[in-house]
Formats: C-alpha cells, structure tokens, sequence
C-alpha cells in the first residue's frame, strides 16, 4: 500500500462518525482525481465539531498552527503518525485581494473512500487560493478558465 492511500485510510477511519460533510482538498484530492502532482500530505476540510472528535481521538502527535497572511482555520492541526501528516483545517477561509472568503465545497464525490470536491470545483478552489503550486494543480485539472470563478 502506498503512503498516500495508507494516510487516506487513516483519514476514512478517523471520519467514519463524522457529523457534518468533510472534503479532502489539496495535492491529495487532485491526484484522486488523476492529476500527476506530488502529494506531501494530505489536508481536509471539515467542521469544528468533527474537527474537535478527531483531535480528541488521534493517537500521535499534535501541532497547533497560527494563522497566515492568506489561510485562516480554526482549528488548523497537523496530525503526526499516518504515513503522511493530515492537516485539518476547520472554517477555512483564505484572503482574496479585499477580503477573507469562507472555503465551502458544494459538490462531494466518494474517490478511493475518501470525499473531494468534484474535478471543477476543485479547481476553482486552486485558483481561489492563488500560489503558483495551486495554479499549477488548477491547470492539471484542466480547468485554467475557472480562474475568476467562486468557491
């Protein structure tokens, strides 16, 4: 078993209870969706609540992150011991050229039993978040004219 799928296990089974809807986003979600990119974790999306139960029940290491000048979340944690670091980010939201932007997938697809967005929306999420790495993933995804779309 890859590390990928090894770490995307883990992230199943930490979410088999979940109560609200969660996404894993990033270089993890678009190489689900056939994107060749490097993969060095793997980030998910989720609510407070399930975001709290992970936390509470994660038998590794633990760190607490600040927020940045472009991503916010609360919680932002990075979970040690799966054969990738999981990084949870609960309430993401990113600063856009005025404003901060909540991150709210609409769409949810099942991929290697884990949730993603959907291709498209993916996507427009890389270009929302705007480094030359997301920009990079977004035309991976094929989707460069998404640029100006919402999230």
């Amino acid at each position: 078993m890859s590390p990928l799928a090894a770490a995307l296990g883990r992230v199943a089974a930490a979410l088999d209870g979940a109560r609200d809807p969660w996404w894993v986003i990033g270089s993890a979600a678009a190489w689900l969706h056939g994107a060749v990119t490097s993969v060095a974790d793997v980030d998910v999306l989720l609510s407070a609540h399930d975001a709290t139960a992970v936390l509470a029940a994660w038998r590794g290491a633990i760190v607490i992150g600040a927020p940045g000048e472009r991503f916010r979340s609360s919680p932002f944690a990075r979970l040690q011991g799966a054969t990738l670091p999981i990084e949870l980010m609960a309430g993401l939201e990113v600063h856009d050229e005025r404003h901060w932007r909540a991150v709210r997938p609409v769409t949810r697809q099942a991929l290697a039993g884990v949730y993603v967005p959907e291709r498209e929306e993916l996507a427009a999420l890389f270009a929302l978040f705007g480094r030359d790495k997301d920009l990079a993933r977004a035309d991976l995804l094929g989707a460069s004219a998404t640029r100006s779309g919402s999230v």
